[in-house]
């Protein structure tokens, strides 16, 4: 007698089900156990305004975490950037696995990469963050361009390109490596150019805290130095006090010498959409072996940023 599916709760998109259906498999082949998808629909999902004025911090997890609440599911997968940098007591993010790549990328028309766009070039982002370090960018290298707010899904943004709405769009390299388009990348941005989101590229795999046979389980995909730098650029958006909404890049990379990781860097940025006044800071250090060393380093980096001004470029402050 083969044991019950486990359930995972996924929402409907194509890229959802797309890093829903990885970890599905990966789950299988941990536990034995085969895995079924059960689709949710979220808020984020059906609302037609801009994640900036819905508020944007978990407007694409608030109804996963009812279904597993309410048993429906065993467990979820959700986009880590997505995710409020505040963890509920009765849920556990069980493993981050390896992440995807973190930058940013360009889709342009004629396969333009992003510093050949012509002036007075449309770029449509539907985020605070992308446009404050692209319009920066512009202003510092003498470009013209105009940022577009738009949103919708891969096909949707790409879609403004291939019908001529728009010059470019900008979305995550993760995302179009999930789905198998990412041959349609015209350009990707250097995160000295464009820092990402906190926790962009990265999923986490949450269950209920009291599933300690699936807690377990679940720990064989967890990646620990995906955490480690995760967890340092959410303590950083934490710091800041700034929801998934607000103009605000981290990245934690690791430091080689070749042959062994030696030194963690973390950087952050935060700026206006105009691009006109960007806050950029960085520190490096021991790579944080402890959840409390992680989250350390990301406050430290958050309070230096706050001592340059950073907290008055924030637009609205997260509730």
């Amino acid at each position: 007698m083969t044991e019950k599916a486990l359930r995972l709760g996924t929402r409907r998109s194509k890229l959802a089900m797309a890093q829903s259906g990885q970890v599905a498999d990966a789950v299988s082949q941990v536990t034995g156990r085969p895995v079924e998808l059960v689709e949710i629909t979220t808020y984020g999902d059906v609302s037609r305004e801009h994640l900036a004025q819905i508020g944007g911090t978990g407007v694409f997890v608030a109804a996963l975490r009812e279904a597993l609440a309410r048993g429906e599911v065993d467990f979820a997968v959700h986009s880590l950037k997505d995710l409020p940098t505040t963890q509920p007591d009765e849920l556990v993010v069980a493993a981050i696995p390896v992440r995807e790549d973190p930058r940013d990328v360009i889709i342009a028309r004629d396969a333009l990469k992003f510093t050949d766009l012509p002036r007075g070039a449309r770029i449509g982002t539907g985020s605070p963050r992308r446009m404050a370090q692209l319009n920066a960018y512009a202003r510092t290298h003498g470009l013209d361009i105009e940022t577009v707010p738009i949103r919708g899904n891969v096909d949707t943004r790409i879609g403004y390109v291939t019908k001529g709405d728009l010059d470019a769009v900008v979305l995550a390299a993760a995302g179009l490596n999930r789905v198998g388009r990412s041959d349609e990348v015209t350009d990707f941005l250097s995160v000295d150019t464009v820092l990402p989101a906190p926790g962009q590229g990265a999923l986490a795999v949450e269950t209920t805290a009291d599933n300690a046979d699936l807690i377990a389980a679940l720990a064989q995909l967890d990646d620990p130095l995906t955490r480690a730098a995760v967890t340092a650029e959410r303590s950083l958006l934490a710091a800041l006090e700034a929801g998934c909404s607000a103009p605000v890049g981290a990245l934690a990379d690791l430091l080689t010498d070749g042959q062994s990781v030696k030194e963690m860097r973390l950087r952050g940025v935060v700026g206006t959409t105009d691009g006109s006044t960007l806050v950029q800071l960085s520190t490096t250090g021991p790579v944080p072996e402890t959840h409390e060393a992680a989250t350390a380093l990301g406050r430290e980096l958050a309070t230096e940023m706050l001592a340059q001004g950073a907290a008055g470029l924030m637009g609205e402050r997260a509730l």
